[in-house]
C-alpha cells in the first residue's frame, strides 16, 4: 500500500515539475504532463430515533485520492480510498481502481483493471454528484457495496475485461445508442475468482434525446456460498447461480433537473440462505434547482425487498436540499421516514433520520 501511494506521489511530482520547467531545455514525455491529481473528502452528520435505540454521530464517511492521465489512445486511473471511524485495516485504505482503458474508437473502447461493474446507472456516478447522503439501497444491497450475496464491500466494483461504445450519431453529431459487456471475477475489489466462474454484466440504453437514457442491464453470475446443514450441523461450502438485471430511465435537463428511477432485481442465495434467493428494489428521484448549479432542492423514494416480500421491505422516504458554496465545496442537508419492516415490533417500524454532510474536493 504504501508503494502505490509512493507511486502516486512520484509522477504528481515529475508532472509538477515539467510544469514549472516549462520553455526551458528539460522537457518530460507528453503522457507525465498530463497526470493529473485530484481527490475528495466527505464529513458526515447522522442521527436517527429508532426505538430505545436512538443514535448520533459525526463520521468520516470517506476520503479518496486519484491518479488519472493518458498515453496516446490508452487513459488509465488509480485511486485509493480510506474510510473513518473503521475498526481493523482490513477495509481501509485500499485500492478502488486501478484500470487502462484503449479509446481509440468511441464504438469501442476496451477496459482492463478493477473498475465500476456496468451494471445500473446510478453505480457509476460520482458519490457527490448522485445527489443524496448515500446510493440508493436497490443499488448498495444489489450492485455490490454491501451486496446481500455476502460479497465484501466492493463499492460497486470488480476486477476484469470490459468493451464499450456509442454509435448510430443522428443529424446532429449526437450518439443514438450505447452498450456494454464485461466479464468479471464476480469477487469484488483485490480479490481472485474463488470458484473459476466468471460474472459477465451487460447493458443497452438509447437516448432519444438529449440529456434522456433508457437502459436494460443484464447480470449472470455465481458466488461460492458457505453454510451450516441445520440438522447435521455439518459446514459446506458451494458454487451458486447469481442473476440479476436493471431497467434504468434518467433525465439530466439544460436547466438542471435531474430525474432518474431504476428497478433492480435479484435471483441468488447469499450466506445465510434461509433469506431465500430472491430480492429487488425501486427508487425513483428528482433534483430540483432554486439556483441554477448552486443551489437545490431534492425528493427520493428508496425502496428494498430483501426477500422480495413485503414483509421484508425497508423504505426511505427522502426531502433534502444542497448548497454549493464553491465548485469544490457543498453542503447537504436530508431528511428521511423510514418504514423498516424488518423489525419484528410492528410499532417500530417507523422512525425519523436526519443526515448532514460536507464534501470537498480539488
Amino acid at each position: 500500500m504504501k508503494k502505490i501511494v509512493t507511486m502516486m506521489l512520484a509522477l504528481v511530482t515529475l508532472a509538477t515539475y515539467a510544469q514549472e520547467k516549462k520553455g526551458t531545455t528539460i522537457e518530460l514525455p507528453q503522457w507525465v504532463k498530463d497526470i493529473k491529481l485530484s481527490g475528495y473528502g466527505m464529513v458526515e452528520y447522522q442521527g436517527l430515533d429508532k426505538y430505545e435505540a436512538h443514535e448520533n454521530s459525526f463520521s468520516l464517511r470517506l476520503a479518496r485520492l486519484s491518479l488519472d492521465g493518458k498515453i496516446s489512445d490508452f487513459a488509465w486511473k488509480v485511486q485509493m480510498q480510506i474510510n473513518g471511524n473503521t475498526s481493523t485495516l482490513g477495509s481501509s485504505p485500499r485500492l478502488v481502481d486501478l484500470w487502462c482503458e484503449w479509446q481509440k474508437y468511441d464504438f469501442a473502447r476496451i477496459k482492463v483493471g478493477q473498475f465500476k461493474r456496468s451494471f445500473a446507472f446510478e453505480n457509476p456516478i460520482h458519490p457527490i454528484v448522485q445527489g443524496f447522503m448515500s446510493y440508493s439501497q436497490p443499488i448498495t444491497k444489489l450492485v455490490g457495496f454491501s451486496d446481500r450475496t455476502g460479497e465484501q464491500a466492493s463499492n460497486g466494483r470488480d476486477i476484469g475485461i470490459q468493451i464499450q461504445g456509442d454509435f448510430l450519431k443522428n443529424a446532429s453529431g449526437r450518439n443514438l445508442l450505447h452498450y456494454q459487456i464485461g466479464v468479471f471475477n464476480g469477487e469484488g475489489i483485490n480479490r481472485k475468482d474463488a470458484d473459476n466462474r466468471k460474472d459477465i454484466i451487460g447493458g443497452l440504453w438509447v437516448m432519444p434525446v438529449k440529456g434522456m437514457r433508457l437502459g436494460i442491464f443484464g447480470w449472470t453470475g455465481s458466488r461460492v456460498i458457505s453454510y451450516t446443514d441445520p440438522t447435521t450441523k455439518e459446514s459446506y461450502s458451494r458454487s451458486m447461480p447469481k442473476n440479476r438485471y436493471a431497467l434504468s430511465a434518467d433525465y439530466v435537463t439544460d436547466g438542471d433537473w435531474t430525474f432518474r428511477a431504476e428497478y433492480v432485481h435479484s435471483q441468488g442465495y447469499g450466506s445465510n440462505l434461509a433469506a431465500g434467493d430472491k430480492a429487488d428494489g425501486l427508487y425513483a428521484l428528482c433534483i430540483a434547482p432554486i439556483i441554477k448549479k448552486k443551489f437545490h432542492v431534492k425528493a427520493r423514494y428508496d425502496l428494498y425487498r430483501d426477500r422480495k416480500e413485503w414483509g421484508t421491505s425497508k423504505t426511505y422516504y427522502e426531502v433534502g436540499a444542497d448548497y454549493v458554496f464553491t465548485k469544490n465545496i457543498q453542503l447537504n442537508i436530508e431528511y428521511a421516514r423510514v418504514n423498516d419492516r424488518t423489525i419484528a415490533n410492528p410499532e417500530e417500524h417507523n422512525y425519523n433520520l436526519v443526515d448532514v454532510q460536507l464534501d470537498f474536493r480539488f
